[in-house]
Order: structure tokens, then C-alpha cells, then sequence
């Protein structure tokens, strides 16, 4: 009963999700330093970001171009990246073409930006 609550909630939340356009997620754990314990803190920010594709090489590389951004920016693509429809249903990467608009799900920031998530709007 308590997981078909969980699952209807969270399907309830998950378009509004989409509408973001900047997301950031901090995961941290904490355990403390002494004899019986250590401390490890670990921080991963996704960051979205959405365009206009330009390039796409499958399994390599997607260059976005953001409106009333003059230059293009280019991502690298995940080991595990997930390319979705609108909907979230799981597509093919085959079905990404120049000019489709899309909503990039990625880690890291300057040239280190490893997509974790094509969402496409088309």
C-alpha cells in the first residue's frame, strides 16, 4: 500500500521536474572520523541545461546551442547517459538529430560536463 502511494506521488511530481531549467542535487555522506569510524564527504551537483542541437556523435560528444547564447556549448556524453522523450519514455540515441530541441542533464562544469540525461522535447 505504501509503495503505490510512493510510486502515484512521485508520478504526480515528475512533469514538474521536467519544467525546471536548472536543477542542482548535493548528495553528502558523513560518518565521523575515529577509531570505529571515518568521515567521507561526497558532492555531486546535475546541472540542466536547455537548446537547440547542433552536433550529435553518439556515445561521444552533443553540442547544444542555447537561445540568445551566441556560442554553442559541447558536452560529453556519459558511459550511462539516458535519452528519453518528453513523456520519459526511454528512446534510441539514432532519433537525435540536428535541430531537435532538448533538455541536457549533466555533471560538472567548465570543460568537464559529462551528460547524464538527454531529455528530448520533440
Amino acid at each position: 500500500m505504501k509503495k503505490s502511494i510512493l510510486i502515484l506521488a512521485c508520478a504526480a511530481i515528475a512533469p514538474f521536474a521536467f519544467a525546471q531549467t536548472s536543477t542542482t542535487t548535493t548528495e553528502s555522506t558523513t560518518t565521523k572520523k575515529n577509531p570505529v569510524a571515518s568521515t567521507t564527504e561526497t558532492t555531486t551537483t546535475t546541472t540542466s541545461t536547455d537548446g537547440t542541437v547542433t552536433t550529435f556523435e553518439p556515445g561521444k560528444t552533443i553540442v547544444v546551442r542555447r537561445v540568445g547564447v551566441t556560442d554553442p556549448i559541447s558536452y560529453i556524453l556519459g558511459k550511462t547517459v539516458h535519452y528519453v522523450n518528453k513523456a520519459g519514455k526511454e528512446i534510441e540515441a539514432s532519433m537525435i538529430k540536428p535541430g531537435a530541441n532538448v533538455h541536457v542533464y549533466y555533471d560538472g562544469a567548465g570543460e568537464t560536463r559529462t551528460v547524464t540525461r538527454v531529455v528530448v522535447d520533440d
